[in-house]
């Protein structure tokens, strides 16, 4: 049972008061009067019995209570926010069949969410889901073997394909944590060259004009995080690279890039004579979803990707 005073809205305010540390900006953030947020902080704080925030500082700052109970408020929101968007999901039942191709960079939580989801959608339907590298993914989708692709686009013209683009995902630099000069003492840790990522990556050195000598080329994301975690190099990766890698997070420093920004825009994909209501309504259930399960999370641990990893449309 749910101790009285508990609430929703409760809730909302304080994450918007632990994020901003101002009544003002949760007020703007929350669509409340700035009365209201202090009247449901007050609310909240004596539901629980505590102090939340500490009240004689500006910007207000959160007490030991209230860090804790942050992280069950930003799960429990999310969690919420999760569950609005299923309740949303439409009605695939008239198709025969889908087949969708997706990227390895969502195995850990987006895909598991997104099978179940359009499983249930699907109710009788021939469904298939795979995962595969971008550039074969592209190869699957031109010989018209998967209707559906998620991943980095590549840069070309692609003839017959219409994007649904999907987050904006910068690129950013990857060391051990406690190493203060890992680019001069310690070599770079490439992906494999076959790997789309890495013709991004390479291409962005090339035109700064930049040379590191060629030691280590990685095919597996998690192998190279767990390298860098070790202390044996440098890496160049993105956010939703880096979220993947929860295990390594201890012993990983993260660093915008320090060669100029770039990026990758991860994009829903489908060919011209499959484009109808189904593909856009995938492409809003993947924004949710990463939304919710990626770049939310990442911007908390991470928050001066704000404005450079965002979700698109």
């Amino acid at each position: 049972m749910v101790m009285k005073g508990l609430t929703l809205r409760g809730l909302e305010v304080f994450e918007a008061l632990a994020r901003t540390g101002s009544v003002a900006q949760a007020a703007e953030i929350t669509g409340l009067s700035q009365p209201s947020v202090s009247q449901q902080l007050r609310n909240l704080e004596n539901a629980l019995g505590t102090e939340l925030v500490d009240h004689g500082r500006r910007p207000m700052r959160l007490t030991q209570a209230g860090r804790s109970f942050l992280a069950r408020t930003e799960a429990v929101l999310a969690e919420l926010q999760m569950a609005q968007g299923e309740l949303t999901v439409m009605d695939l039942g008239h198709l025969t069949t889908l087949s969708i191709g997706l990227i390895d960079d969502f195995d850990n939580d987006l895909t598991p969410r997104l099978a179940t989801l359009l499983a249930d959608s699907l109710t009788r339907s021939r469904f298939k889901l795979i995962t595969l590298p971008s550039l074969d993914l592209f190869a699957e989708l031109e010989a018209q073997r998967l209707h559906l692709v998620v991943s980095a686009h590549s840069g070309e013209v692609l003839e017959g394909v219409v994007e649904y683009p999907l987050v904006r995902d910068p690129f950013i630099l990857v060391t051990p944590k406690g190493v203060d000069n890992a680019m001069q003492e310690l070599p770079f840790l490439r992906y494999a060259r076959e790997q789309l990522i890495s013709r991004q990556i390479e291409s962005h050195l090339a035109r700064q004009q930049l040379d590191y000598e060629d030691r280590f080329e990685i095919g597996s994301h998690l192998a190279l995080m767990a390298m860098v975690a070790r202390g044996l190099g440098w890496a160049i990766t993105t956010p939703l690279g880096y979220m993947r890698a929860t295990r390594f997070h201890d012993a990983l420093a993260v660093h915008p890039a320090p060669f100029g920004e770039f990026s990758r825009t991860i994009s829903l994909f489908t060919r011209t004579d499959w484009s109808d209501q189904v593909p856009r309504e995938v492409a809003g259930m993947m924004r949710r979803l990463m939304r919710n399960q990626i770049v939310d999370p990442a911007l908390v641990q991470l928050p001066w990707l704000t404005d450079r990893l965002k979700v698109m449309g």
